[in-house]
């Protein structure tokens, strides 16, 4: 068994014993980190992550909607959907022009990545050649490019990866259980087949999920294994905490018990050492003390900048003074 009992974890915290490899998660063993008392669960996250990373080095990327609202998709968080009436109002994709100016401005404050987001199902060929190009600009500024442009059709990755894309993002959301109860328009297993062209391409892959949409902490985990146990786990793993949008199905919910998003964090990380866990959205409403349990949780990267693609972010002044206060390095 992987997962380690509390008495275990008691009496002897450094004894944790080893995953086979290639590591195979259960729900089950990952229900029970959840269930460690959170001192131990903290404590074994960060044995785990100073094995793979500089537990002060945090990556930050800065996330730009370059094609807002008017999406066909009924996901029922989302405030792009044009299914739902929400504040967002329908743009079409940005000149490449401007792009590029988005993209030497986070650079200028500290980014190392940059990604662009379409609102589309899937993007249209003649689309993907303008995002083609803005993947070539923002790759000559010498950043990290990252796209998120819905389900991708074959062929459509190999000409991001020619290109020079780094990372495609293609949320899970939640997991294959929960899915329906979240979005009908298309299925979990459509963004698992996105996933593998991804990775078929050699790009690396940028997937995680969303809490708060009132699943269950079983459907929390059975997200994580899901991601853990694809053929390779995601480079890049965001964890998104729900931002309630009016006019959404999910407008109205509480949010998640924050120790719960801990939790969240830290069994991401033990199960996916190798993986940059990402704060994402939510995060503005976070205290400074939560993100910085999110931090010792192995939370190692996060969106920087004042905008994500239609909710709000920490203002830069803000992340860089919290950086001061904890003695985190931007990489």
């Amino acid at each position: 068994m992987h997962a380690v009992s509390q008495a275990v974890v008691a009496q002897a915290p450094e004894q944790f014993p080893v995953h086979s490899n290639p590591p195979i998660w259960t729900v089950a063993e990952v229900l029970a980190l959840y269930d460690l008392p959170f001192m131990d669960l903290i404590y074994r996250a960060q044995q785990v992550h100073r094995q793979h990373f500089d537990a002060n080095a945090i990556q930050r990327s800065t996330l730009l909607s370059v094609k807002t609202g008017g999406c066909s998709e009924d996901c029922s968080y989302c405030s792009q959907s044009a299914r739902y009436e929400t504040d967002v109002e329908r743009e079409r994709l940005m000149p490449i022009d401007e792009v590029v100016a988005a993209a030497q401005v986070a650079k200028a404050k500290g980014a190392s990545r940059f990604c662009m987001g379409a609102a589309w199902r899937g993007p249209k060929d003649s689309d993907l050649d303008k995002v083609l190009e803005m993947v070539r600009e923002v790759k000559a500024l010498g950043m990290q490019t990252c796209v998120t442009l819905g389900m991708l059709k074959q062929g459509q990755a190999e000409k991001l990866k020619e290109a020079g894309l780094d990372y495609y993002n293609h949320n899970l959301d939640t997991d294959k259980a929960f899915y329906g109860q979240v979005i009908k328009s298309h299925t979990h297993d459509d963004r698992l087949d996105t996933l593998s062209q991804v990775r078929d391409a050699g790009i690396n892959v940028c997937s995680g999920g969303i809490v708060g949409m009132g699943e269950t902490r079983r459907n929390r985990a059975a997200m994580l294994v899901q991601l853990a146990n694809l053929p390779r786990p995601p480079e890049s793993v965001p964890i998104n905490h729900l931002v309630p949008v009016p006019g959404t199905p999910l407008g109205d919910l509480p949010p998640l018990d924050p120790f719960e998003f801990v939790r969240t964090i830290a069994a991401a990380r033990i199960i996916m050492p190798t993986s940059h866990v990402r704060l994402s959205a939510g995060r503005q409403e976070m205290s400074e003390e939560l993100q910085a349990l999110c931090f010792l949780a192995g939370a190692n990267s996060m969106f920087y900048g004042d905008q994500l693609l239609t909710t709000g972010n920490p203002d830069v002044s803000r992340d860089d003074a919290l950086f001061g206060k904890l003695g985190l390095r931007a990489v």
